[in-house]
């Protein structure tokens, strides 16, 4: 079903941003849409890679990456999340696979660091599928590491230098690709007693030697999306494979954090975006007592709550995305690094639109399956992955309690 409203918001963005979400928007119905029920089915990935060969055809995988290389030199937030929100209303765990690539790579390219970028641009700016993972959370502290008040303090992977190389000891975990990438950006500390001047970005190319992983993590969503455990026993790489320096990576850190949490509110949107045009085809066509249930005052109230939050918090995270862009944070960050202040800025509303998305989310899903009774928890009705999915979005990324921490930490 053609959802009204959603004709119109070519004209509310860049010319560019809307070409590109409306070829989403047709890959997302023709190639996710007919097969999404069997996502999570797909413990081979090979529907999933498929998938994501097709968004690779369509310069996802190299749009970050400098145009000398091969990429598309995108670096616009308003542009990437748009896209990812469209990706996450045909499935979240793609769109976060897909985007974690991105992620992955975004220090070494605001730093410019050309050893990273001749190692691995001209490979992920290819025609085939290539991953990358940003390993971040770790057993022990978990978001604890994305805390600014811990200052890089609770890293448990250590990385000490060996003459001209690197050498990395510790254990990731639940970090997005991880088992499947060619590329890993490894959050580490050189010496937790340094605080942010110890944080270290180092990349690791797979396969090395010293790199393992665990079994991959039996989730209740987000299937399209591998998670395991990450063993680093005296892993090597090239001195020059850190992405920035001390304090420098502190600060690429701290805007990853950021980017992180305004895309991840795309996610959570697209899903919520997703499910109410299920339940709203599913209420239209559905009678009860002489007419559509969409048309029965309490059904309506609940669909009207549904659209309120989706298209406040699609609002609010769009916003966010322009003000970043306004602020010229990618074009400077490598030279002029990250003022504190507006980092803790950004930070603070990077995790509001993270926090209320993945609340509008939740709640969108939550109404969706009563709207559709007992059809809503039935697998061939779509709804059931977005409910599930949804809740793992508010878990993700700090998770809901240390979001509002930021939030007003800094408001």
């Amino acid at each position: 079903m053609e959802i009204i409203g959603r004709k119109y918001l070519d004209v509310l963005i860049p010319e560019e941003a809307a070409f590109m979400q409306q070829a989403l928007h047709a890959f997302v119905d023709n190639e996710i849409m007919p097969v999404r029920q069997k996502i999570d089915y797909d413990d081979e990935h090979k529907l999933v890679d498929k998938i994501r060969q097709g968004l690779t055809g369509l310069g996802i995988q190299r749009a970050m990456f400098p145009d000398k290389y091969g990429g598309m030199g995108i670096t616009s937030m308003v542009l990437s999340f748009i896209a990812f929100e469209e990706i996450a209303r045909g499935d979240v765990a793609i769109a976060i696979a897909t985007g974690c690539t991105p992620w992955c790579f975004a220090p070494a390219i605001l730093a410019s660091n050309e050893a990273v970028l001749d190692r691995f641009a001209p490979q992920f700016c290819g025609d085939e599928l290539q991953t990358g993972c940003f390993a971040l959370t770790e057993p022990a502290s978990g978001c604890d590491i994305e805390n600014p008040e811990m200052h890089g303090r609770t890293i448990k992977t250590i990385a000490k230098l060996d003459g001209d190389e690197w050498v990395i000891n510790g254990n990731k975990c639940l970090a997005s690709n991880s088992g499947v990438s060619q590329a890993y950006c490894v959050v580490c500390t050189t010496d937790p007693n340094l605080g942010e001047e110890g944080i270290a970005l180092m990349y690791v190319p797979y396969p090395v030697e010293g790199m393992s992983f665990g079994k991959f993590e039996d989730k209740a969503g987000m299937r399209a999306d591998r998670n395991c455990d990450i063993f680093l026993d005296n892993v090597r790489v090239p001195k020059e494979y850190r992405a920035a320096g001390p304090g420098k990576d502190a600060e690429l850190f701290t805007f990853n954090c950021i980017m992180g949490r305004g895309g991840a509110a795309g996610f959570s949107i697209g899903a919520a975006q997703g499910a109410f045009e299920k339940v709203l085809e599913y209420t239209t066509d559905r009678i009860v007592a002489g007419k559509p249930i969409r048309e029965h005052s309490v059904c309506a109230c609940m669909l009207a709550d549904m659209v309120i939050g989706i298209e406040t918090a699609r609002a609010y995270y769009m916003n966010l995305a322009y003000m970043i862009d306004e602020a010229r944070i990618v074009d400077t960050i490598g030279s002029k690094g990250l003022d504190p202040q507006l980092a803790n800025f950004f930070l603070s509303r990077a995790s509001l639109a993270k926090v209320y998305a993945d609340d509008v989310a939740v709640m969108v899903t939550n109404k969706a399956m009563e709207l559709m009774g007992s059809y809503g928890y039935l697998h061939e009705y779509d709804v059931e992955k977005y409910w599930r999915d949804s809740k793992e979005c508010q878990l993700y990324e700090g998770g809901a309690q240390l979001g509002r921490l930021d939030i007003i930490r800094n408001y």
